[in-house]
């Protein structure tokens, strides 16, 4: 790993395609950077803020977005395999049509956040914050939502399958057309209160 970059300021800077391979940020801000067609992989960004950053068509590989805070980014076609960002919050961004497969985005802040067509697959979202998100369209399949806040999401015509849905409560969310399996809506119709059989 190389040397942690720490409390630096990075502002108005074209990063177009920029690669980050173990590379470790602390405490650091970017304002105003070009991150379009940029790769991390290994990279570690730990209590960082990102302002008015594009990450637009950006790949990253098992990289740490940790405690991070993104204020009106854009992550247009932007994709995350295997990466963490526990604890991390957006603000105003725009996240279509963002994908994301495996690694752990728990404590992720994502509410009231414009999530119509995403993907994200086989991820690990334990007490993520999804109030009054639309979701419409969007796969999110294989997820773990244990402890997650849903309340006022919008997850009609959403793809769920797959996904715990111990926690969620179908009267607090908008689910016309979303598509789940037989043993979700066991679970469903049991946290509803009927006795199955």
């Amino acid at each position: 790993m190389a040397d942690v970059i720490e409390g630096e300021t990075f502002r108005d800077l074209d990063w177009y395609g920029e690669e980050f391979e173990d590379r470790a940020y602390e405490r650091c801000f970017f304002f105003d950077v070009d991150l379009t067609e940029a790769v991390s992989r290994g990279a570690r960004f730990e209590e960082c803020s990102f302002g008015n950053v594009r990450f637009n068509a950006s790949r990253h590989t098992d990289s740490a977005f940790l405690r991070c805070v993104f204020t009106r980014c854009v992550f247009f076609e932007a994709e995350f395999t295997g990466c963490k960002l526990v604890g991390s919050r957006f603000v105003e961004c725009e996240l279509r049509p963002l994908r994301a497969d495996g690694g752990d985005w728990s404590f992720v802040g994502l509410a009231e956040t414009d999530l119509r067509g995403v993907s994200l697959t086989g991820l690990r979202m334990r007490e993520v914050d999804l109030s009054g998100a639309n979701c419409e369209g969007a796969t999110l399949t294989g997820l773990d939502l244990t402890g997650a806040e849903l309340r006022g999401a919008r997850l009609d015509r959403s793809d769920l399958r797959g996904s715990d849905l111990s926690t969620l409560d179908p009267l607090a969310v908008t689910r016309a057309g979303a598509r789940i399996s037989a043993e979700q809506a066991v679970v469903i119709a049991m946290a509803l209160g009927f006795a199955i059989g």
